[in-house]
């Protein structure tokens, strides 16, 4: 009875080993710590889709329809709305959202206007 229950210990402690060996590949993704006051100083794009976007002299130009982050790039791109009446006969414009700069609680796009943001290429979306 004593060497069924040493041997069954022994297989029991032989299978357990086995499977913390074979759990998985190795990991290969680098995690790296982020401090909570980088964070602080960022902006949800949740409270940033949908805010106005103004031009220097603090008129509205446009709305910020979404934000896009390419695989590739490095810099997000935001996709403003110009124009329009529910939704009618709006132009959409892709900018790099580095291009809008937060003053006074308010998004400025230096140097915009309404026709200078017509006058860009129309952005459709693909999906």
């Amino acid at each position: 009875m004593k060497r069924t229950m040493i041997f069954a210990t022994g297989a029991f402690l032989m299978f357990n080993s086995t499977l913390a060996f074979a759990q998985g590949a190795e990991q290969t993704v680098v995690l790296t710590e982020i401090a909570p006051m980088t964070l602080a100083t960022g902006y949800r794009t949740s409270k940033v889709i949908g805010s106005a976007v103004y031009n220097d002299a603090k008129e509205e130009i446009s709305k910020v329809d979404d934000l896009i982050v390419t695989t590739k790039d490095t810099v997000p791109y935001a996709i403003l709305s110009v124009g329009g009446f529910l939704g009618m006969g709006m132009h959409n414009v892709a900018v790099p959202a580095s291009s809008l700069e937060v003053v006074d609680k308010l998004l400025i796009l230096h140097g915009g206007s309404k026709e200078s943001l017509k006058a860009l290429p129309s952005y459709a979306y693909t999906y």
